[in-house]
């Protein structure tokens, strides 16, 4: 649990905008735990290699007939119900996502009939690993615009389906869930203005070889996001009114542990608390891509590493270069 005491600070908002907070949270993994061991039975590797690398102790790998849409619906429903919101209370589903089999039909829309959300406003969001954010800042306006009540935002990812499991640049680092957040009204303000951008000349550095393999070019992707984020990062605690020592918790997207640690400590270095406490959930769900900041969320609340009325900064990167930072407060 965090150590702040005294009043929490205050979200900005622009003037005349109403107020949003997330209601509720859940997330989901497959039963399946695949270590580290595992894989150096199918690839050149080991488990001290791994860890050194990418800080990945195991990750959980779906099964065969396991989709991304039952990871959502599961993840989607938990949520809902830490909000005590019932299904015909919500009118809007968005599913961020890089991995349905299909563009067509959505994800949204088979996850919000499963559910029991009949008629919703329901699409995919695709900006990789940088979309919960995405989705997260686009559920909060439309609901300050009135164009929703709730809406539930579900990160889900099927990884394994576009990694190549001999590539061991790949292989070791991505996973599969699915996290989500039901995002309403509130009082008093719960979630600041998203901090978002793209970087299209460096596509690809992150891509989809021959549509089928997720390819990355691994020490740009690193020098990039360890010298890019932070100050995105710091534009989103900027738009929230708010100062970097305000900040409780850390959850960068988990794409690789190094990565976070650099974050964080680029982030400390410019005013931020030694004490603020930083998601390595990477550790044992591995890289989730959109799902990955809602999962983290989820398993540190449950852990009681984070607790209701926590000061949260999420950030996060992917194929694009899609980014994207955002402040809100733990439900």
């Amino acid at each position: 649990m965090t150590g702040r005491t005294g009043a929490r600070p205050t979200l900005n908002l622009a003037q005349g905008a109403k107020a949003t907070r997330i209601l509720g949270v859940g997330s989901t993994q497959p039963d399946r735990i695949v270590t580290n061991d595992e894989l150096s039975q199918h690839m050149d590797t080991n488990d001290q290699w791994i860890r050194d690398r990418v800080g990945i102790v195991e990750r959980r790998f779906a099964d065969k007939d396991e989709r991304v849409v039952d990871m959502a619906v599961t993840a989607g429903a938990k949520a809902l119900a830490d909000a005590g919101v019932a299904p015909s209370e919500v009118d809007t589903v968005i599913v961020p996502n890089c991995t349905m089999p299909s563009p067509i039909p959505n994800a949204a829309a088979q996850v919000a009939d499963r559910i029991g959300i009949k008629a919703a406003g329901a699409f995919d969001l695709n900006a990789a690993c940088a979309g919960f954010c995405y989705g997260l800042g686009v559920a909060s306006d439309l609901v300050r615009a009135g164009s929703a009540s709730r809406v539930l935002v579900i990160g889900a990812e099927k990884l394994t389906d576009v990694v190549d499991p001999t590539d061991r640049s790949t292989a070791i680092i991505f996973a599969d869930g699915a996290g989500a957040a039901l995002v309403g009204p509130s009082e008093e303000p719960g979630i600041g203005p998203v901090a978002w951008g793209s970087a299209g000349d460096l596509v690809d550095m992150i891509y989809m070889r021959e549509h089928r393999y997720i390819f990355q070019e691994g020490q740009p992707v690193f020098r990039w996001a360890t010298t890019q984020i932070a100050p995105v990062a710091m534009r989103a605690v900027e738009l929230a009114g708010l100062e970097l020592s305000d900040i409780d918790v850390l959850i960068p997207h988990q794409a690789n542990l190094r990565i976070v640690e650099a974050i964080a400590k680029r982030l400390r270095a410019k005013g931020a608390r030694d004490d603020m406490v930083v998601a390595d959930d990477i550790r044992y769900s591995g890289n989730t891509s959109s799902a990955s900041i809602p999962l983290a969320l989820d398993h540190m609340r449950a852990a009681g590493t984070i607790e209701r009325g926590d000061v949260v900064l999420a950030v996060g990167f992917g194929a694009g270069l899609s980014y994207a930072g955002q402040v809100f407060i733990c439900p």
